[in-house]
């Protein structure tokens, strides 16, 4: 039986930190449409800003992000001068000056970037916002290319969280995913990130490694749960070679299969509990007192593009290469390419190369998919003041959903919930509502 249902609900999804997702951006959405649409957003309501840096000391095999190696300087330096001048761009072309509730450095590695630099944006971003008092900051750091000036000068910059790449402790793990990091350095990072005033640590984790096993996961999380992180996130990895060339590097016959994930996921999960910390939907895990947990309880938890988050701003902007954005109007990318980037940015043009035009049924099917992403639940009742009489199709529907998977979910009329058996498949289940996945050509991960 559990075999049959493993097989069942562990198929490829998306991960839904969109919805649509993003195999179904076009570029029908440029940069003159990006423009009218930041034209139209609300003066005063804050927005949070997103910054993605593309570069990496070295490149680990099984990274999904859109990054690449660097061994000199000159073309992280010229990257920065485009990434400040789209800032200013989009400022410009906001209405009025707009208030900044949160602010997240992603990657690649932001920590390739020089103290001189890392002081030189927040100048460019204190130029074209005012970021509030308590905006939250976050930097995703990789312990192997950070030292005392770095860190100093993100403390001067104002960051709040720090989040630490981990994946896995085992030398034999980390040889195989070409990243080599020690138990040591990271600690010794976490404990530099503590003494300059930055309190707060995300610790991000992966199951389904080559060369991992459940006993390596366990011993990786007891070494990390050492360090008493704020958050641990434990995500499964993707193995996605059809679109990250590079993870072809990974001996594909060394990797766990569905079973073995599912146990690495599963036990992992209850070894956190242990250790005191609250799961928070699919992947995240955090102490009682951080704010995530306390969102999640109040029911304030969101999901995006750098996974769950308390940000709530209506307005997301993206700026560097393949950043998306999220307007009340729909989803923005910038460019793939730093090239095209940095020659769409000095021609004056704001680099969006593709996007979404979301509908109202779009917009529906997102916050319920956003739901169940952060509550594994869903009310009728509470999509339908939110968004009218539309609503009412969704009735038959959950109704139909319910009946055919009603052995991991349930449905009383209203609200619609997925049980603690089902909850591992929740990106499964969040599929069934999915107006697109039947016409997505793209291929997916597996969802557990």
């Amino acid at each position: 039986m559990f075999t049959s249902s493993l097989a069942r609900y562990a198929q490829p999804v998306p991960r839904y930190t969109s919805y649509p997702t993003a195999p179904h951006f076009h570029g029908g959405i440029d940069g003159m449409c990006y423009a009218r649409w930041l034209g139209e957003t609300d003066p005063h309501k804050p927005v949070s800003l997103y910054l993605h840096v593309p570069f990496c000391d070295q490149l680990c095999w099984f990274c999904g992000c859109h990054t690449k190696q660097v061994r000199r300087y000159d073309p992280v330096a010229d990257y920065l001068d485009a990434l400040g001048a789209e800032i200013a761009l989009a400022a410009r072309t906001l209405p009025g000056r707009r208030h900044v509730s949160a602010v997240h450095f992603g990657g690649g590695s932001p920590t390739v970037i020089e103290p001189d630099d890392i002081d030189s944006l927040r100048a460019k971003l204190d130029d074209a916002f005012d970021l509030d008092l308590d905006c939250e900051i976050s930097v995703e750091i990789d312990p192997r290319n950070v030292d005392h000036d770095k860190l100093e000068a993100w403390h001067r910059f104002g960051i709040t969280r720090a989040s630490l790449g981990v994946q896995d402790f085992d030398p034999h793990v980390q040889r195989a995913i070409n990243r080599r990091q020690s138990f040591e350095q990271t600690q010794a990072v976490v404990g530099a990130l503590r003494n300059t005033g930055i309190g707060s640590i995300n610790l991000d984790i992966l199951y389904g490694l080559p060369l991992q096993t459940t006993e390596t996961l366990r011993r990786t999380i007891d070494l990390a749960v050492s360090m008493r992180p704020n958050r641990i996130a434990l995500f499964g990895y993707a193995h996605v070679p059809w679109v990250k060339k590079h993870q072809s590097l990974i001996d594909q016959d060394t990797l766990p299969g569905p079973a073995e994930r599912f146990d690495m996921a599963s036990s992992g999960a209850a070894q956190l509990a242990e250790a005191g910390y609250i799961a928070l939907g699919l992947d995240h895990f955090a102490d009682r007192d951080d704010n995530l947990a306390a969102a999640a309880s109040d029911g304030r938890m969101r999901r995006n593009f750098q996974g769950y988050t308390t940000d709530d701003a209506e307005t997301l902007i993206g700026f560097g290469a393949s950043s998306i954005g999220r307007l009340p109007q729909g989803y923005v990318q910038n460019s793939v390419s730093a090239v095209d980037y940095i020659r769409k940015v000095r021609a004056g043009e704001l680099p969006t190369v593709r996007g979404f035009a979301l509908s109202l049924s779009d917009r529906i099917i997102g916050r319920l998919i956003e739901s169940l992403m952060c509550n594994f639940s869903f009310s009728i009742s509470d999509l339908k003041r939110a968004f009218g009489a539309e609503v009412d199709s969704l009735l038959v529907e959950a109704a139909e959903i319910a009946a055919l998977e009603g052995a991991i979910v349930s449905f009383d009329g209203d609200t619609f919930f997925v049980k603690p058996e089902g909850q591992p498949f929740v990106r499964t289940i969040a599929s069934r509502f999915d107006r697109y996945l039947t016409r997505d050509k793209a291929r997916h991960s597996a969802a557990v």
